[in-house]
């Protein structure tokens, strides 16, 4: 019996752009370079915003010290820092908030350093500060100090966890789906998590969020939405493969993101829209390290969406055509169906 899977047994079925429109598939493979520019104007522009802002890491990876106060009145937060600067010796980044609902007026030190601070210098500090706002009645409502051994170990945890969520994915996919290529499936899936995950990393450079526990929680469930969603297209594909004998590789991609896209965008766009409320009330609550997970968090639910859609599958049909593969084979053949 010949093998169906022969490239020279299988009659390849000519796609034409007629077939797309009356089926209302959307061309996700040809637009492909219009979607790499996009992605890669925004790294560029990440990567920018490194050298004008800097990355700013959170005590908990590198260790120092955050204090926050409650006050009346008006406080200058750059003033507030160049007296916290100049009596530690050390850079200090200040910041007001308020609490919308009580109207409590907050100022947040963060204090960086290889080092904390004991009892007795928090007191000077206190009293340094209460004397260069005389009027604003100062009172410390949190301290936060970690040491640097500790906060290199945090940093190298969180790293850890995100490079073996990433080994997990791919071993994953290249199991489930060895019938279309698992290993390229999964480098495919791998590549745009990458692309998440730096998303995520600019958005906090750009809005000066400090990277710490918060950013480790959000590229994890960041890789969890994405990998979900990207797994639905791969099923869809691997559904497709079986009825669309002959078809190119090209064809029946662009046709399963098609099918598979509605789900994907209200998914993510419901995710957005929670994690956007939680990020507005956090904000007027003057709660930081809330914000600073809703925020990359909603953009990150975009990201994830976006590069489900428009780069792993084009990406993966680009592997497939560079090794020949551009027919998918199966035992029958069906029409395009009028969805």
């Amino acid at each position: 019996m010949k093998d169906m899977r022969d490239r020279k047994y299988v009659k390849e079925v000519k796609v034409t752009p007629e077939m797309y429109k009356e089926n209302k598939i959307v061309p996700f493979f040809a637009k492909r370079k219009i979607y790499f520019t996009i992605s890669i104007s925004i790294m560029l522009i990440g990567i920018l915003f490194m050298f004008i802002n800097g990355v700013q890491l959170d005590i908990q990876f590198k260790g120092g010290a955050l204090f926050k106060y409650t006050y009346v009145g008006e406080i200058d937060a750059d003033k507030a820092s160049e007296v916290a600067t100049e009596k530690l010796g050390r850079p200090v980044t200040a910041q007001v908030t308020q609490d919308i609902a009580s109207g409590e007026q907050r100022l947040i030190l963060n204090i960086a350093g290889n080092y904390g601070i004991d009892a007795a210098e928090r007191d000077d500090f206190d009293a340094v500060l209460n004397e260069a706002f005389p009027d604003a009645q100062l009172k410390q409502s949190e301290t936060s100090m970690v040491e640097p051994f500790f906060g290199k170990q945090f940093l190298t945890k969180g790293i850890t966890a995100i490079l073996l969520s990433g080994i997990l994915v791919l071993l994953y996919v290249w199991i489930r789906f060895k019938m279309m290529g698992g290993l390229s499936a999964g480098a495919m899936a791998i590549v745009a998590l990458v692309h998440d995950v730096l998303i995520v990393f600019f958005t906090c450079v750009i809005f000066k969020i400090p990277i710490g526990e918060s950013f480790v929680a959000v590229a994890l469930s960041i890789i969890g939405y994405s990998i979900n969603d990207t797994i639905v297209i791969y099923d869809r594909i691997r559904e497709n493969a079986k009825v669309y004998i002959g078809y190119s590789v090209e064809a029946v991609t662009d046709l399963s993101i098609t099918q598979s896209m509605m789900r994907s965008i209200n998914t993510n766009i419901s995710v957005m829209l929670s994690v956007s409320l939680i990020y507005i009330l956090a904000f007027g609550n003057g709660i930081t390290s809330i914000q600073s997970f809703a925020l990359p968090m909603a953009v990150g639910s975009i990201s994830g969406c976006y590069s489900t859609i428009c780069i792993a599958g084009p990406l993966w049909v680009m592997w497939k055509k560079k090794k020949g593969d551009d027919i998918l084979f199966e035992e029958k053949k069906k029409p395009v169906p009028n969805y």
